[in-house]
């Protein structure tokens, strides 16, 4: 899987180990670099779809965006990062032919 940031801060982030620990706690880095890993290694995003770390679609204000599990309550938010993003008929995320994702943010959107 293609991944690429939503802002160069967050890949600084994601890339330093130190820096991803000390913003996250060593818990939620570890986390974070378990889930990247599995994104990395997933093409299409459809072979997550039954993998540990609950890899979901958002709804409501989030519509468009996808979420898995770190230590709760937190989430790792991503979005579909092909153009354009595929699509089932029925105008759901078409989860086979997503090759590229965006990381957008780590959150606990529960609060």
């Amino acid at each position: 899987m293609h991944i690429v940031f939503a802002s160069s801060k967050l890949q600084k982030e994601f890339e330093d180990d130190r820096a991803l620990q000390k913003k996250q706690g060593k818990i939620r880095a570890d986390k974070i670099k378990k889930r990247m890993l599995q994104l990395e290694s997933a093409t299409p995003l459809a072979q997550l779809r039954n993998q540990p770390g609950k890899f979901h679609e958002l709804t409501g204000d989030r519509k468009g965006f996808l979420a898995c599990d770190l230590d709760q309550p937190y989430r790792l938010i991503f979005a579909p990062a092909d153009e354009p993003v595929p699509k089932l008929p029925n105008g759901g995320l078409d989860w086979e032919k997503v090759t590229s994702v965006c990381i957008h943010e780590v959150v606990n959107y529960h609060d």
